[in-house]
């Protein structure tokens, strides 16, 4: 049986046929795999500038740029181009984010949040977006990264919700009115519930954005191999994957967006009852 896939590839596809005699599959996680550019060793830790941290480099200085040009004195235009109109869409939208979000503080203290969340759904956004140029990294659909950044953002609410409220923040593990036979178990669940938003922050983004990419991956490889052999029959067999990628590559580019944005309010409704404690 194998024989015969094997002569089949190479009567329509020579190169396939070679590809897989090495013993290498092509793999749809190829597009997710982490390559070294500059390794680095101090001691017993591991240093390495590696395709992930190039591209979130390059992500953000080109939110920095994109800003920076369209906010300095002089660089606005009475008549907004492109991307002046995708900065001020921004700009618009993450304020009214915020204050449907977070409620009970006045609008100094809710303006004091708004930096921080405003680069977090731009650095999402044009990481998601990043992700389906061609040949690109996508940032988001590494478990790791993802991880790192919501455990980061967590803590950081955390820290805010015992500035603001002090040791009564951990009053949130016990509601009031709770019977105390109960209260060593919903402490307990309370808390798990807690830890468990850093994990469900990271983990989201990063399974649909792997989830996505890696189908439109899958799909993509099936249409050119058929698109490469030299059969009238594949070659018309080949125009219903092709079809298939054109239209999920739509709806790809909505998860993008929409990941970033659903990330966001995430962050909003934790730093809402880090504040307010659920008031």
């Amino acid at each position: 049986m194998n024989l015969y896939f094997q002569l089949d590839l190479y009567l329509y596809n020579d190169n396939l046929y070679l590809y897989l005699e090495s013993g290498v599959v092509p793999s749809p996680l190829e597009q997710f795999e982490i390559i070294p550019f500059l390794p680095m060793k101090i001691g017993d830790l591991y240093f390495s500038f590696t395709n992930p941290s190039l591209f979130m480099l390059l992500t953000l200085s080109l939110v920095l740029l994109l800003v920076h040009f369209v906010t300095k004195k002089g660089g606005g235009k009475s008549v907004p181009n492109a991307w002046q109109s995708l900065v001020e869409l921004i700009y618009d939208f993450v304020p009214n984010l915020v204050n449907e979000q977070i409620g009970g503080l006045s609008g100094n203290v809710k303006q004091q949040f708004f930096p921080c969340i405003f680069v977090t759904f731009t650095f999402l956004l044009f990481c998601n977006l990043q992700g389906m140029i061609p040949y690109s990294f996508t940032v988001t659909s590494h478990f790791l990264i993802t991880l790192g950044l919501s455990f980061s953002i967590f803590i950081g609410i955390t820290i805010v919700g015992f500035q603001r409220n002090g040791l009564h923040f951990l009053s949130f593990l016990l509601p009031a009115g709770v019977p105390l036979p109960l209260a060593p178990f919903l402490v307990l669940l309370e808390l798990i519930s807690y830890c468990f938003r850093a994990l469900s922050l990271g983990i989201r983004l990063f399974a649909n954005m792997m989830a996505g990419h890696s189908l439109v991956k899958i799909l993509s490889g099936f249409a050119w191999t058929m698109l490469c052999m030299n059969d009238l029959l594949y070659f018309i067999g080949d125009l219903g994957p092709l079809f298939i990628v054109l239209a999920l590559t739509g709806p790809e580019l909505g998860v993008a967006i929409s990941q970033a944005h659903v990330s966001t309010i995430s962050i909003c409704i934790y730093l809402n009852d880090a504040t307010n404690l659920h008031q």
